[in-house]
C-alpha cells in the first residue's frame, strides 16, 4: 500500500508539472510557437553511437536502430522510458556483458535514434516490436532484461512466447500496481492536451528544458544526484528534442503506454531476476513485495547506492549479479 501511495504521489507531481507547462504555454499563442520553433531549429542531430556495431532493423512501423556487440548466447537489453531515455543507459553494462554474450541494445520506436512516426505509442505496439525483434533479428532463444516500463512488456512476451525467452531480468519494473492498461479520464485529458501542436509542444519543451531535466535526473532517476553532470543533462536534452520525440514521451507521461503485467507474471515458466535500486522512487523498492507475491520464486537483488537505473549507476556490480543469476539458472 505504501508503495502504491508513493507512486501515485509521483504521478500527481508529474501531472502538475505538465499542467503548469500547458498553462504557461496557453498564456499566449505567438510567443510559445516562436519559442518552439527556435528550440527545434537549434537542436542538433544525435551523433552515431560510439560503442558496439550500429545496426538497423526495418520494422513495419519504422526503422529501429540498435547496437550489437560481443559473442555468445544472445542477450537483449531494453531501456526504460522517460525524457531523454534510450539505449545509451545500457552502454557500460552492455560492454561488460559482451565478454560472454551477443548483446543487442535497441532504441525502441519513438526513442533515442530510432524512427519516431506519428502513431499511437501504446503497450501493444512495444510488445509487438519486442516479439518481432526477437524473431527477425535475434533468431535464438534469448535472455531479455527490461528496465522500467519495458520490463512489463518483457514479462508479457515471455509469458506468451516462452520459446523466445530463455531467462528474464526485470530492473525496477513497472506494471504490477497500475489499475489497468488504459489511462483514466485525467490521464486521457493530459494526453490530448500534450498532443496539441502549440500548447502540448510548449508544455513538453518546458518539461524537457535543461532545468526540468536536471530536476528529473537528480530527484527521480538517479539515486546519487552528484552522478548527474552537464554531459548527462545535455544528452537527455538532445534526445528529448529530436524531431518527433514528443509523441512517445507524451504517451508515456499520460499513461497511454501502460501495461498491466500481473497475470502474465504468474504464468512465467522460469523465475525472473528482480533488480531494484534502494533509492528508487518510481516505483519504490517496496513495490518488490508485490512482484514477489505474484512470483514467489523470483530472485530479488537490491542495489544500495542506486535509484531507478542501477544498470547505469552501478554497471559493474549490476552485471556481476546478473551473470551470477544466469549461471545459477543454467546449473
Amino acid at each position: 500500500m505504501a508503495a502504491q501511495t508513493s507512486q501515485q504521489e509521483q504521478k500527481r507531481k508529474r501531472r502538475r508539472r505538465l499542467l503548469k507547462g500547458l498553462l504557461l504555454g496557453g498564456a499566449a499563442v505567438g510567443i510559445p510557437a516562436l519559442a518552439n520553433a527556435v528550440i527545434a531549429r537549434r537542436t542538433r542531430r544525435l551523433p552515431a553511437a560510439g560503442w558496439g556495431s550500429a545496426q538497423r532493423y526495418a520494422w513495419r512501423y519504422g526503422e529501429i536502430r540498435f547496437q550489437k556487440l560481443g559473442e555468445g548466447d544472445p542477450l537483449l537489453l531494453l531501456h526504460s522510458f522517460g525524457p531523454g531515455h534510450g539505449s545509451e543507459e545500457w552502454r557500460a553494462a552492455a560492454q561488460f556483458l559482451a565478454a560472454r554474450h551477443t548483446v543487442y541494445v535497441p532504441d525502441l520506436i519513438g526513442w533515442g535514434r530510432s524512427e519516431k512516426p506519428q502513431i499511437d505509442y501504446d503497450g501493444e505496439l512495444y510488445m509487438r516490436l519486442i516479439l518481432d525483434f526477437l524473431e527477425d533479428v535475434v533468431r535464438r532463444r534469448a535472455v531479455v532484461v527490461g528496465a522500467g516500463l519495458s520490463a512489463a512488456y518483457a514479462v508479457q512476451v515471455a509469458a506468451d512466447r516462452p520459446e523466445l525467452v530463455h531467462a528474464l531480468g526485470l530492473v525496477v519494473p513497472a506494471g504490477i500496481d497500475v489499475h489497468g492498461d488504459e489511462p483514466d479520464v485525467k490521464d486521457a485529458l493530459v494526453y490530448r492536451l500534450l498532443r496539441l501542436p502549440v500548447l502540448g509542444t510548449s508544455a513538453l519543451n518546458l518539461y524537457t528544458s535543461r532545468a526540468g531535466l536536471s530536476h528529473y535526473l537528480r530527484r527521480e532517476a538517479y539515486g546519487a544526484p552528484d552522478r548527474v553532470d552537464a554531459a548527462a543533462i545535455d544528452q537527455h536534452y538532445r534526445i528529448s528534442h529530436q524531431p518527433g520525440a514528443h509523441g512517445a514521451l507524451a504517451a508515456y507521461l499520460s499513461g497511454y503506454s501502460n501495461h498491466r503485467a500481473r497475470r502474465a507474471l504468474q504464468r512465467l515458466e522460469s523465475p525472473p531476476w528482480l533488480a531494484w535500486g534502494r533509492r528508487s522512487n518510481s516505483p519504490p523498492v517496496e513495490s518488490a513485495d508485490l512482484w514477489l507475491h505474484h512470483q514467489p520464486s523470483a530472485e530479488l537483488e537490491v542495489f544500495e547506492d542506486s535509484g531507478n537505473l542501477p544498470h547505469l549507476e552501478q554497471p559493474d556490480v549490476f552485471c556481476r549479479k546478473l551473470e551470477r543469476y544466469l549461471s545459477a539458472l543454467a546449473a
